[in-house]
């Protein structure tokens, strides 16, 4: 494999260090730039201005990705980072987002990379680009989940947590709390084993004891963690199903409620389907009325009208007493069966056949 990771850690040799070599900032050393910057041929013929030859690379390297051409990709890397050393600023410190993103993106496909070197890259672009340390720790971090690593993951994300440079900025805020929350969501896989492990044993077990004691404490770390994300508006689905998880374990109904109300209500945060299915899933099993269901499906229905409650809505529609509500119900069915993905669904049809049925008979 033609590793770019590699070569911007290697040691120089002796012979590279009489080579025309290009250095950066960082104090890393590219002696093989040189070479790459002379020989990307554009056209037929040697490019030798700068923005043109890093502009060719990228553009080879974007053809080369999408033709999934990895081990071409990862040859024209050499080349485009010598934009590292541009004299435009602006790009210089665009620069090493760009290299992580399509770096990594080589790295995860090719057939001969390793973890060690995505590792090593990764720890590299960290140094390179300080302004992106959080953001490319976190997505390291989800390379190291994705990868069953956990420990590593979460020892990554403990890092990046107490990393600090300069003034911190709102964007910086934000990035901490979603690597503190990603922790948090480590920390309750953890919690959820230990709540499975508490559910075999005897609760008069003196073991019974301990093991809630340190869930409990598992539990106060790991809600911290989340709590802080979710209150900012955005789409946190997985964090808001882990907090209201345990909240609901330690009996804290109101404050599941609450958390999820506020994520399906609150107009600060984006439209999310996924927020009304979680909070009428918790009404069902708190045995909320009806009428507090059908308020809540009837929003999903106006974002989703071919979600797959849909057909859990028209039954508790046909079952209230309000014409207003049979109409509506109809009104659901029709637009289930409009949708393409359910002209098949055999229950769809059984209901509409139903209401015709009981219409008619109300007629004679």
């Amino acid at each position: 494999m033609s590793d770019f990771s590699e070569e911007l850690i290697r040691p120089m040799t002796e012979d590279e260090l009489g080579e025309p070599r290009v250095s950066s900032g960082t104090g890393m050393y590219f002696p093989w730039l040189q070479k790459h910057v002379e020989s990307v041929v554009t056209g037929g013929k040697k490019e030798k201005d700068f923005a043109q030859t890093t502009s060719a690379c990228l553009t080879f390297i974007q053809e080369a990705l999408l033709k999934h051409q990895w081990q071409q990709a990862a040859e024209y890397m050499h080349s485009y980072l010598q934009i590292l050393e541009d004299s435009d600023s602006h790009k210089r410190q665009a620069a090493p987002e760009i290299i992580w993103k399509l770096g990594s993106e080589i790295l995860y496909y090719h057939p001969k990379s390793s973890m060690e070197t995505f590792n090593t890259f990764a720890d590299r672009m960290k140094n390179i680009g300080v302004m992106n340390y959080l953001k490319i720790s976190l997505q390291h971090a989800l390379y190291l989940l994705h990868h069953g690593m956990l420990e590593d993951a979460s020892r990554n994300l403990s890092q990046a947590e107490t990393w600090r440079y300069g003034e911190k900025s709102a964007s910086q805020e934000v990035l901490i709390n979603l690597i503190q929350a990603y922790k948090g969501l480590l920390q309750y896989y953890s919690w959820s084993k230990k709540k499975m492990e508490l559910s075999e044993l005897d609760e008069d077990d003196y073991a019974y004891n301990t093991a809630s004691q340190n869930m409990l404490s598992h539990s106060w770390k790991t809600s911290i963690n989340l709590c802080a994300l979710i209150q900012i508006p955005g789409v946190w689905d997985p964090f808001v199903k882990s907090y209201v998880d345990m909240l609901e374990f330690y009996g804290d109904q109101d404050g599941a409620r609450e958390v999820l109300t506020n994520y399906a209500y609150d107009e600060k945060f984006p439209s999310n389907p996924n927020a009304h299915v979680y909070l009428y899933d918790f009404l069902k099993r708190e045995k909320a009325p009806r009428e507090r269901l059908i308020s809540v499906l009837k929003i999903l229905y106006q974002i989703v009208p071919s979600h797959t409650l849909m057909l859990e809505f028209h039954r508790l529609l046909r079952k209230s007493e309000k014409e207003e509500h049979h109409k509506l119900g109809l009104e659901v069915l029709f637009g289930v069966l409009d949708f393409a993905g359910c002209t098949k669904n055999i229950t769809a049809w059984k209901y509409l056949a139903n209401w015709l049925r009981q219409t008619l008979m109300g007629r004679c």
